[in-house]
């Protein structure tokens, strides 16, 4: 057929995924449409996904995985598929971040990554990138399955009191993403502080940071500007950035209040009735 397209499954992980879509599709006698029909979606999909044009959801995997009785390699290959949609000089530190047991951050301005909803996602990525914000809040989201694993990192948020009063995609945008910290209270492996305006001048005001600790690697110091990030395991900078995350600790609000704090902005700031 002339009007199929090659596809060379060494160029990327989403070509992979595509030619081996394809391969598994015909190797079942199934045309697009028909496939479509058993998972629930159109042929057009399966054709945008099959040529590249489109990234595959892991809930689209995992729905070819029980259609084609393909053992979870869709289910597994997604992963790298939406890894590989993150900003190149991001790759490095989520793949870090994956391996990290011990997430310390700061954050100045939003809502860590791990934390996001998806709409508070959304609302943040299309400023920047409105052609590509779908991939890229399904690559963030791909993200945050660290916290759900059998062996989940321990994450330590202080949140700077500016990261609720911005207001990310609106009131109700707000409102669930602060619902969705509150979430956080019972879980074991995360804690969140935050750190009140009234704190004044502090040692985090140069913006925000994360330290990455590991079982057997060098812990790791992360900073990022605009458009490129920066990693060390430079033991000074570890030691001053250490010390400086534990004045932030010393400086936020304790969990509990932290969490009154967020519950407070959340129904007086964004409530339904203000």
């Amino acid at each position: 057929m002339a009007n199929v397209q090659s596809l060379d499954p060494s160029a990327s992980p989403l070509d992979y995924y595509g030619w081996e879509l394809r391969r598994q599709r015909e190797a079942h006698g199934l045309r697009q449409g028909q496939l479509g029909e058993i998972i629930f979606c159109t042929g057009s999909l399966i054709g945008q996904i099959e040529t590249t044009k489109k990234v595959p959801t892991r809930d689209f995997s995992e729905r070819l995985d029980a259609a084609l009785g393909t053992d979870g390699v869709f289910s597994r290959l997604v992963g790298l598929v939406l890894r590989s949609q993150l900003p190149t000089w991001f790759q490095p530190y989520a793949e870090m971040e994956a391996r990290a047991t011990y997430i310390s951050t700061y954050q100045a301005q939003l809502v860590y990554g791990l934390l996001q909803t998806e709409e508070y996602a959304w609302a943040l990525l299309s400023v920047d990138h409105p052609g590509r914000v779908d991939e890229m809040v399904a690559a963030r989201l791909e993200r945050q399955r660290i916290l759900h694993g059998e062996h989940p990192p321990a994450l330590w948020i202080v949140l700077s009191e500016a990261a609720l009063l911005q207001e990310v995609g609106g009131r109700d945008v707000m409102r669930t993403q602060l619902a969705r910290l509150l979430d956080f209270r019972h879980n074991p492996w995360v804690q969140i502080q935050v750190l009140p305006f009234s704190v004044g001048q502090h040692t985090g005001m140069m913006g925000s940071f994360t330290l990455l600790r590991f079982e057997d690697d060098p812990d790791l110091f992360y900073v990022e500007s605009y458009d490129q990030g920066h990693m060390t395991a430079n033991p000074q900078v570890i030691k001053e950035r250490s010390v400086g995350y534990a004045r932030l600790q010393a400086a936020a609000l304790s969990p509990e209040d932290s969490a009154t704090l967020i519950a407070r902005v959340m129904e007086e700031r964004y409530g339904r009735h203000p």
